[in-house]
């Protein structure tokens, strides 16, 4: 069964194409045919302006028409589209999911960050770790931060906060919201067992790749600070140029450092896992669920 998932953030929208078939013990594998990421960067005119210019609706009608072409193409059945943060702020947002529906037929729905943290746990990494650890899931993207809680076995917690790399940047973050963010860790991650943290969206994947670490191995704090210092310390054009990286992440990564930096600190993590997961993944087994108990 083929599925597709499509997660329009901030920064980019993505499409993941699967193939979804059960093992030997009915179990299902993920096959991923294909990942698109397009740097629509809905957030730079939102967090500003209060809605999607005339330039960028274009550029969005433009993807999703594109998305919906290949999702044709490769015999797509099931389709699931969601939209987070700076589409939840802009205040033209209804109109453009009616215009994409009209002329592709893909119906986006805005979640909220709660059900956003919600999905990105979908993917279950956690369960499938130790359980002398907790975890908790930190995704950064460029409007919002979700935590989520894992300890015993269970989701103790999670929340959304107004915390990102595109509000980082614009200056639209306030010491309040620090605050905010920093007292709602101390008071819900309490736990017996020693913390690990597990990073998803696009910035600690890079970062990863960064570090050339082997798969499957954690990245400590210490070696996320010395990051930051060394991209922050150097102009975008030299990030661009010596780290290789794309003019769309190579702005976003210092802001996105800094917030996996804040919430180990205040959690009091050492490591972080990085198992290349993101919002679409979840979207694609919530879809997964959703088809099979209809």
């Amino acid at each position: 069964m083929k599925l597709a998932a499509i997660d329009i953030g901030s920064n980019a929208a993505r499409l993941l194409i699967v193939d979804v078939v059960t093992d030997t013990f009915g179990n299902p594998q993920f096959n991923k045919l294909n990942l698109i990421r397009v740097p629509l960067r809905l957030g730079f005119d939102v967090f500003e302006y209060g809605e999607i210019s005339k330039e960028k609706r274009g550029m969005f009608i433009q993807t999703m028409k594109a998305f919906g072409h290949l999702i044709k193409a490769y015999d797509v059945e099931h389709t699931k589209a969601c939209a987070t943060s700076a589409m939840r702020d802009a205040a033209n947002s209804q109109d453009i999911i009616r215009k994409v529906k009209l002329e592709t037929g893909i119906e986006i729905k805005v979640i909220s960050g709660d059900e956003e943290a919600s999905f990105i746990y979908e993917n279950h990494i956690a369960e499938n770790l130790d359980k002398l650890h907790s975890y908790l899931y930190i995704d950064v993207g460029g409007g919002s931060t979700e935590l989520t809680f894992f300890a015993d076995g269970k989701l103790k917690y999670k929340e959304s906060f107004n915390i990102g790399t595109i509000r980082l940047l614009k200056g639209m973050v306030t010491e309040q919201n620090w605050n905010d963010m920093k007292d709602h860790l101390k008071q819900n991650t309490k736990s017996s067992l020693p913390m690990i943290a597990i990073g998803s969206g696009g910035n600690i994947n890079k970062v990863f790749s960064l570090s050339k670490k082997k798969e499957g191995k954690p990245l400590t704090l210490e070696l996320l600070k010395d990051y930051h210092k060394e991209l922050s310390s150097v102009s975008l054009e030299k990030r661009i140029g010596v780290y290789k990286l794309r003019e769309d992440r190579a702005d976003v990564i210092v802001p996105a450092l800094q917030i996996y930096i804040n919430v180990m600190r205040w959690a009091d993590i050492e490591e972080i896992h990085v198992p290349k997961i993101g919002l679409a993944d979840g979207l694609v087994q919530s879809l997964y669920e959703e088809v099979k108990t209809h």
